[in-house]
């Protein structure tokens, strides 16, 4: 299969794409008239990218003829056949092996996962085979690869399938690690991962793909790509700084929608990129709101936040008012009782109160 694509992308040659200038972040195409849910954002990223460029293949566990675990890969079997989809034996140290080796060869594999937390599997091509690459062979091998699925907390699903893996990847230099949140994210950002010459860790959300969101003529152009390590402003504000990623942007929309019936002015930031991460657009709300929240769904011991609350220590230390506030899961295994695993993850009001206490206003 593999000579075959090769010949094939070879005799096809690069298509040469219009990318969008990285400007393109600091627009709100979240303004559209239309609406698109991120399960088709992110199927139609793929199916887009696989149109204009030969060398890039799907491959994972039911990607093929059960169209995905989650429908992300529907329609593609049949329209680029089992030689650009390839459906794999339930084995990810297999599959993402194999993966990294087209990449090698200059393919651009898109693995899936069925769950992140089965990414534990093959975590050793993730990170010594793909990420320390580029660096070991002095720039000489490029890994384009990209590894993708839901990641963290679905429902009821237990410990073993509920995991936040954002902290564990965005750790490792040579991996990008991007999380998106809307249908915008999914498609501008997913687009940019599989055009991009570094591997991508993806991190989707289970709860997210049947989500619809506006979205503009602009994002829905084939060319329309999101540029890595990013952040979107979500929400202006003057008062207090939330900063968050994945579902939780939309908790952090929502507590900013209640602190305004008690006006407090919250900015909300959508980190997009985990890794690299955009510590200029953090420290430059910081230090307009002078307070910090942080929420994430993962473990607060070493989390994505804690290394955001690092960063604004270190760099705008002095214009903060109040100390930081750092919203995360509970630190224990995610537990299967529905009432538990609500108390295990944070909750609107959870960064309502938490803003609050930024500002002095609670009681």
């Amino acid at each position: 299969m593999w000579g075959i694509l090769r010949q094939r992308a070879v005799d096809g040659g690069l298509s040469l794409r219009r990318t969008r200038s990285a400007l393109v972040s600091a627009r709100s195409y979240a303004a559209g008239s239309k609406e698109m849910t991120v399960r088709d954002a992110l199927n139609s990223a793929i199916d887009e990218e696989m149109s204009s460029d030969p060398k890039v293949f799907v491959m994972g566990e039911e990607v093929g003829q059960y169209q995905g675990a989650y429908k992300i890969t529907k329609g593609l079997l049949e329209k680029y056949g089992p030689e650009r989809v390839y459906d794999t034996p339930i084995t990810e140290a297999g599959f993402t092996g194999i993966g990294v080796g087209a990449a090698y060869a200059g393919l651009k594999p898109v693995v899936e996962f069925m769950t992140f937390n089965f990414s534990m599997q093959a975590i050793d091509h993730i990170i010594n085979s793909a990420a320390k690459s580029n660096y070991m062979s002095a720039g000489q091998i490029n890994v384009p690869i990209v590894f993708r699925g839901p990641n963290g907390a679905a429902a009821g699903v237990g410990a073993q399938h509920s995991q936040c893996y954002a902290a564990w990847y965005a750790s490792v230099p040579g991996l990008k690690v991007l999380a998106p949140y809307s249908a915008e994210d999914a498609r501008g950002l997913l687009k940019a991962a599989i055009r991009d010459p570094d591997p991508v860790v993806f991190l989707e959300n289970e709860l997210l793909y049947g989500e619809s969101f506006p979205i503009s003529e602009e994002a829905l152009d084939s060319s329309f790509c999101l540029p890595i390590g990013k952040a979107k402003i979500e929400r202006e504000g003057n008062d207090v700084t939330i900063v968050t990623f994945s579902k939780m942007v939309g908790f952090a929309l929502k507590a900013a929608e209640k602190l305004a019936e008690e006006g407090i002015s919250a900015e909300v930031i959508n980190l997009r990129s985990i890794r690299p991460l955009d510590r200029a657009t953090i420290n430059a709300s910081v230090r307009k709101t002078s307070r910090l929240v942080t929420v994430e769904e993962g473990f607060p011991q070493h989390g994505v936040c804690a290394e955001i609350c690092a960063s604004v220590v270190e760099e705008s230390f002095s214009y903060l008012d109040a100390p930081v506030e750092r919203i995360a899961g509970a630190d224990v295994p995610m537990p299967y009782a529905a009432n538990l695993e609500r108390l295990a993850l944070p909750q609107v009001e959870d960064v309502v109160r938490a803003a609050k206490r930024a500002c002095y206003r609670s009681k």
